[in-house]
């Protein structure tokens, strides 16, 4: 959809919240874990889109004294929390799975079935409406969240078949361990991503030896040292080196400055900051 970050996040917003209620419901009527714990997992999704919404507003502030290079990584640090909330959730899921594996209690099954194919659905309309490229890891924690959820509330509808057809309560708690496991995976990805931003790790794809290299090749450059790649954002790659050149014209070390930084924009790196250094030719 063509929406801009903010509203599609609100519209999500609206959507989970309304699904959390019909599951959450639902769960207690039908007493499945396997539908609590989807509703669960809609729980954290609300609570990841609230924070990515937050975010999205505090990104788009201009940069300024206080923050130099923008207010990117506030989307990095809300996409952080996001992925903290889905191994928390999990955890408990996995926890109460474990309990009622041992001691499977009465489930509604046309109940449990009703409500999880409604919750399907929803999921794949929020997921729809949060797809396409991802701006930042804000959204795309707030996706992988959706899209988490739709799988298990398609892991819920297997399971209220299965019950409503052969009678084996324990494939309840069987799939809530399902769905659990699939919000740890997703859960980790997303603080990976984060935390690789935030502690300045070379971005993946960035080969450092290389991008050095190809500046060394460069008419007039004699070496590159301190060189540096981190992300200030997400899909935001930045560098930063010192170059040592022959001894010219201010120009001529400047028209050096930007064939390496034309080598860097082909690259994918479009922030750079170069300091250049002139030794004396001894040749």
């Amino acid at each position: 959809m063509h929406l801009s970050s903010t509203m599609k996040l609100t519209v999500a917003l609206f959507v989970t919240v309304f699904i959390f209620l019909i599951e959450f419901l639902g769960g207690i009527l039908s007493n499945s874990l396997a539908l609590l714990s989807d509703a669960g997992h809609v729980f954290t999704d609300a609570f990841a889109l609230i924070l990515s919404l937050i975010a999205s507003l505090i990104m788009r502030r201009p940069s300024g004294s206080k923050a130099t290079y923008g207010y990117h990584r506030i989307g990095i640090l809300a996409a952080f929390i996001n992925g903290v909330t889905l191994l928390i959730i999990a955890g408990f899921i996995l926890l109460e799975g474990y309990r009622r594996f041992m001691n499977p209690p009465y489930i509604n099954s046309d109940v449990m079935l009703s409500i999880a194919v409604f919750g399907f659905f929803g999921n794949l309309l929020m997921a729809w409406i949060l797809g396409g490229r991802f701006e930042d890891l804000n959204i795309k924690s707030a996706w992988l969240h959706v899209v988490g959820d739709a799988i298990s509330s398609l892991g819920v509808i297997i399971a209220g078949l299965l019950i409503k057809y052969t009678g084996w309560l324990i494939v309840d708690p069987l799939i809530s361990g399902f769905v659990g496991l699939i919000i740890i995976v997703g859960g980790a990805r997303v603080i990976k991503d984060s935390l690789w931003i935030f502690l300045e790790f070379v971005p993946g794809g960035f080969d450092v030896r290389a991008i050095s290299e190809k500046i060394l090749n460069i008419d007039g450059v004699i070496d590159v040292h301190d060189v540096h790649i981190w992300s200030i954002g997400h899909g935001m790659p930045a560098f930063s080196a010192h170059v040592v050149v022959k001894d010219c014209l201010l120009s001529e070390a400047d028209k050096i400055r930007k064939l390496i930084e034309n080598e860097l924009s082909n690259a994918g790196i479009k922030h750079s900051v170069i300091q250049i250094e002139c030794v004396c030719d001894r040749r």
